[in-house]
């Protein structure tokens, strides 16, 4: 509830200090005094008006809110405020907070019936209102509904990922395409990991080999003069073996290096090189011979899953078939749950309804398109007519009943709730009903409203006075007798009677007793 407002430098009011009790606080004044003025500006605190003030400052206790972001706990006092200079910055709890996040937070805790708010009638709201009628009356409708939030939950991921595989499904055969080509392009290479380093030894050996061959011969000369060479060291009376081993270790070699030469004489040079280019180009894409077959390997992986989508896909389809059966009939249980709590609901708002002065509404289940709230959309008619072809008078009276209805149930969450003149234009009787709808509904709201009207003000808890002199606004909490006395006002204009001093005093005791039984 809102327990205090300030408000300094709005248009016409010089300041605005108030605190606020419970229940219902009604202000009246004349016309032109800043009742409007006033109401905006306090609206504007909750970022629903333009803010006129320089400085606004409200103070909202048991608001029932838990917001970690701003560190608010359910018992926790609110305090949120404005500042105009060059521009209006607002604040919660001392907490700088944007004009649009202001909206959503203040849209937990307070309601604004304008003319046209079509809010309170959303089949959303209407539905979860229902459910919760359907949990106090049904002890198994709490499993079935959190069976159908869970089910419904893992069916739209489920159907997700089925969107996805058939997606990829449309590409499948592209990318199939693409990957065996991949792969194709290194099997027929057909490489090896040590191969380059290979060929690249042989194409050197083979780019020397006359030239080696050339060599060998005009060095194998030396060879021709070993026994001569021996035996002059045999003459000279010195060890040949030294000179014997080195002769037959070249002999070696050079018979060795002749071998290899002769194995390269079946060898192709053109295709040594063509098969060192084709790997070079695997060497270049792809760093080494080594990387190029793991992205062989991984082609061939990902080709075998393109395979799999068709399995993969069936497996899911199953899934979802059977977990869609599900869905559907727990929707319709709760449908029927639901059925049950809306003649509940119907007959309460018809109730109020008839003490308005209105014809029955008749509230429907019409079955839509399966979503998160399952296959029912609430459907309003009043006197077999859409709401959006009704008076606003006659609007305004259903969703006081509405309102008042659901609060009578105890499951919904205290608020506060604003009103601008709501009681405009109506006969005596319409008006003393509205006042005594209104009077009930504030049990579970803090009310607002302007008033024109003596049995509005008559039932307030807190009744305030706007009056406007020499163009300055000012706003007072009156007491028992400045009740009459702007009770009175309201009956009999400006100049005040006897009769309608009498009148107000009756409205006012009539209601006193009334609250006390």
């Amino acid at each position: 509830m809102i327990n205090r407002i300030y408000i300094k430098d709005c248009l016409s009011f010089n300041l605005i200090d108030l605190e606020f009790n419970k229940g219902l606080n009604v202000f009246t004044g004349p016309s032109g005094a800043g009742k409007s003025i006033l109401m905006q500006a306090i609206l504007s605190l909750f970022a629903k008006s333009d803010v006129k003030a320089n400085l606004g400052e409200v103070l909202i206790s048991n608001s029932k809110i838990n917001n970690e972001l701003y560190d608010i706990e359910d018992d926790d006092d609110i305090v949120i405020k404005t500042i105009k200079k060059e521009k209006v910055r607002f604040f919660i709890n001392n907490q700088t907070i944007s004009k649009k996040n202001l909206n959503v937070f203040s849209s937990k805790l307070i309601k604004h019936l304008n003319l046209r708010d079509t809010s309170d009638f959303e089949s959303s709201k209407l539905l979860n209102f229902l459910d919760k009628l359907s949990l106090i009356n049904e002890k198994n409708f709490i499993k079935i509904k959190s069976d159908f939030d869970s089910s419904y939950s893992e069916l739209k991921i489920l159907k997700k990922e089925l969107e996805k595989i058939r997606n990829d499904e449309l590409k499948v055969e592209d990318l199939k395409e693409f990957t065996k080509f991949e792969i194709e392009k290194i099997e027929n290479i057909n490489p090896s990991v040590d191969e380059y380093n290979e060929l690249n030894l042989l194409k050197r050996k083979l780019s020397r080999k006359d030239k080696i061959e050339d060599s060998i011969k005009i060095a194998s000369d030396i060879l021709n003069y070993r026994q001569s060479v021996s035996n002059t060291l045999e003459l000279l009376e010195l060890e040949s073996s030294f000179f014997d081993e080195t002769m037959n270790e070249l002999n070696n070699i050079f018979e060795k290096f002749n071998d290899s030469l002769f194995e390269l004489e079946d060898i192709d040079i053109e295709t040594v090189l063509t098969r060192i280019e084709k790997l070079s180009v695997l060497q270049k894409r792809f760093g080494s011979i080594e990387k190029a077959l793991e992205y062989k390997e991984e082609k061939k992986k990902e080709l075998l899953s393109y395979d799999n989508i068709t399995f993969e896909k069936a497996i899911l389809e199953k899934k979802i078939a059977k977990l869609t059966e599900k869905v559907n009939i727990l929707s319709k249980e709760i449908s029927f749950s639901r059925s049950k709590s809306l003649i509940i609901l119907q007959k309460k708002i018809n109730k109020y309804l008839e003490f308005l002065y209105l014809s029955n509404a008749k509230i429907t289940l019409e079955e839509k398109k399966l979503d998160l709230f399952g296959i029912d959309e609430v459907v309003f008619k009043l006197n077999g007519v859409n709401l959006d072809t009704i008076s606003s008078g006659e609007y305004n009276r259903l969703r006081l009943a509405l309102l008042t209805s659901m609060s009578e149930f105890d499951i919904i969450e205290n608020g506060i709730l604003f009103l601008d003149e709501i009681d405009a234009n109506l006969s005596g009787k319409e008006s003393d009903a509205i006042a005594n709808v209104l009077s009930t509904l504030s049990k579970s709201y803090q009310i607002f409203a302007i008033s024109h009207q003596p049995q509005l003000t008559s039932v307030s808890n807190q009744h305030f006075l706007v009056d406007k002199k020499d163009g300055i606004s000012t706003i007072n909490l009156l007491n028992k007798e400045q009740r009459i006395e702007e009770i009175a006002r309201m009956i009999s204009g400006e100049e005040i009677t006897s009769n309608a001093i009498k009148f107000a005093k009756n409205l006012l005791e009539k209601n006193e007793n009334n609250s006390l039984k």
